[in-house]
């Protein structure tokens, strides 16, 4: 039974996963699991300014009460050294 602001965790992925999608999550290979209306995002990130945008695009979704970020930026070594 769910109280007047809760949403289910199925209904609340998929507007999750459309977040994502229009906030370049998806080329960035991202995963959201959830649990209790908690979002953990999951995979890598082109760039690392996309990590703001995509978790405040996921905190803003109806129901959503947390987002863990588990995002893996890019390599801090790539391009460097020549």
């Amino acid at each position: 039974m769910f109280s007047r602001n809760e949403v289910p965790d199925k209904e609340l992925l998929k507007t999750v996963n459309r977040k994502l999608s229009r906030s370049g999550g998806s080329q960035s290979r991202i995963t959201a699991t959830i649990q209790k209306g908690v979002v953990t995002l999951s995979g890598k990130i082109a760039y690392e300014n996309q990590r703001t945008p995509i978790v405040k695009s996921v905190s803003s979704v109806p129901g959503v009460r947390s987002v863990t970020d588990m995002l893996q930026g890019p390599s801090k070594h790539a391009g460097q050294g020549h």
